[in-house]
């Protein structure tokens, strides 16, 4: 047989050999026990009851002389002839349910929906379409999930952004169960200093979402997607804002900053960047010159906040370079905040190590299990 031989029609690899055997004037026997192969064994791949594996092509190539990609290329050809006649005789279902199901798992993370329970998961194709498009709010799979208002999107929308989104769309649903005031932004300038007095002790973390709905602010905790890495959200439901966070670190420090953050979005009056799902210190690189602007503007209104800025360099300078567990108490008493704040922000200026008085840096989602969503979900994971 020539080295280079191959048919001009899909063959199926036991033709081959039968012919080839003939020309030789060989049996299956012959061959068996050429190969060192049970005659069975030959008997099934000359049947296509087995396929050719990389290894039998090695070995039907030096048997006949051949190359053993002929072999490979034979069989591969073959069994995706079998595949594609198969499909046909099914009228293509098979194609187009892998088909409309990568549309879907395109559109939003359909199992991690269905793991919090935030879409009932159905084997039925077309219930779960309606699944997913009445939680994404579309009319249909092949339309793109919208904003209500522009935040930060990557240039080609991918399955991160929508997943994004999707967080966006449990932050909604929650909201909207949740009775609060009427909101005024004087008011809530005016009650600053009342939710900044609540960050001097870790307990007192359990009086700030009820705080808020009080003052007309929604309040949800919905831990973030994989790969969307958002902390937290603020947005306009209504004549309502809303603020989501995530605790994606849960920390004090992390905490608070983050809920500081949203709420210098409002005070400042960021009102187009309201929807910036990638609020906090990080992540900048990307976005416009405005918004990155209204970030920086609510970082530093934030960390003014948590802790005076004057105060906090004269600490700084009088302290360093080391900044011992006793001096951090006592400058944090005297700005009536818990420790964990001022370690975490000597943490983010690099004045210490991620490591130094780690112990202080306490987690807050115990303080806050009746706000986070899905808590049997996540204890569970």
């Amino acid at each position: 047989m020539s080295q280079s031989l191959t048919p001009a029609r899909v063959t199926a690899p036991g033709t081959i050999i039968k012919q080839e055997l003939e020309a030789r004037g060989w049996t299956q026997n012959d061959l068996a026990e050429i190969m060192g192969r049970p005659t069975q064994a030959i008997s099934e791949i000359i049947r296509g009851a087995k396929q050719i594996t990389p290894e039998t092509a090695l070995e039907l190539a030096a048997a006949f002389d051949t190359s053993p990609q002929l072999w490979t290329n034979l069989e591969a050809n073959y069994r995706l002839y079998l595949a594609r006649k198969k499909e046909e005789e099914n009228k293509g279902q098979d194609g187009k349910k892998i088909a409309r199901k990568s549309l879907l798992y395109n559109l939003a993370p359909v199992a991690e929906l269905g793991k919090r329970s935030w879409i009932r998961v159905t084997d039925s194709l077309d219930e779960l379409e309606k699944e997913v498009c009445k939680f994404m709010v579309i009319t249909s799979p092949k339309e793109s999930p919208q904003m209500r208002a522009s935040f930060r999107q990557t240039k080609e929308r991918g399955p991160e952004l929508n997943s994004q989104i999707a967080w966006l769309r449990r932050v909604e649903q929650l909201a909207r169960m949740q009775k609060v005031a009427g909101f005024n932004l004087e008011k809530l300038k005016s009650a600053i200093p009342e939710i900044l007095a609540l960050a001097g002790k870790l307990e007192d973390i359990v009086k700030i979402p009820l705080k808020l709905l009080k003052l007309g602010i929604h309040f949800v905790v919905v831990r973030h997607l994989p790969k969307t890495f958002i902390d937290g959200a603020t947005f306009f439901l209504e004549q309502n804002p809303v603020i989501a966070i995530t605790l994606r670190y849960d920390r004090i420090d992390a905490f608070w900053f983050t809920l500081m953050h949203e709420l210098a979005h409002l005070i400042l009056g960021h009102q187009e960047h309201l929807d910036n799902l990638y609020d906090g210190q990080e992540e900048l690189e990307e976005l416009d010159d405005q918004h990155k602007e209204e970030e920086n503007a609510a970082n530093e209104q934030a960390r003014n906040w948590l802790l005076e800025s004057a105060a906090f360099t004269r600490f700084v300078e009088e302290t360093q370079p080391y900044f011992s567990e006793a001096k951090i108490v006592r400058f944090a008493e005297n700005q009536g905040r818990h420790p964990g704040i001022v370690i975490g922000q000597l943490q983010y200026e690099k004045h210490i190590s991620y490591n130094h008085l780690r112990k202080m840096l306490v987690k807050v989602s115990p303080l806050l299990n009746e706000w986070i969503d899905g808590i049997e979900y996540i204890k569970a994971g």
